[in-house]
């Protein structure tokens, strides 16, 4: 689905710090921080805010166009996210993220643990690391 499409869903319009960062994250193979879209944003003479960019991300990952990712090294950035249920594999060495289809049926593993704890689990989160082919043979 398209981005203004998406948001004409919800009632919100399609303003130009978000066409522009949805743009950055588009050119990006790898998560960015709010700071690095924020200052990607400024050195392609598009004045966005740092407060306008954390609270586009905020909209945009409750409307699953983005989502957060973690890096191996505990930081955290963004990236695009197809629709439906995906996951993401992420380079330990240059940082690429690759999103792959969460279709795989995790609900008896989902099960098992809610019996062995006790929660009831709403939601995951699943990040595979290693390295990207590039980096395999570099």
């Amino acid at each position: 689905m398209e981005l203004r499409e998406k948001l004409n869903q919800e009632g919100l319009r399609l303003t130009r710090p978000r066409r522009v960062i949805m743009k950055i994250l588009q050119q990006s193979a790898v998560p960015l921080s709010p700071q690095t879209i924020q200052q990607r944003a400024v050195d392609a003479q598009e004045e966005i805010s740092l407060v306008s960019v954390y609270r586009t991300i905020d909209m945009l990952t409750d409307l699953d166009l983005i989502r957060r990712v973690h890096g191996h090294d505990g930081c955290q950035g963004y990236a695009l996210c197809s629709p439906g249920h995906h996951h993401h594999l992420v380079c330990r060495n240059c940082a690429k993220t690759v999103e792959f289809s969460g279709s795989e049926d995790l609900s008896n593993l989902i099960e098992a643990i809610q019996m062995q704890t006790g929660f009831q689990i709403d939601g995951h989160l699943l990040q595979l690391f290693g390295r990207c082919p590039a980096c395999q043979n570099g």
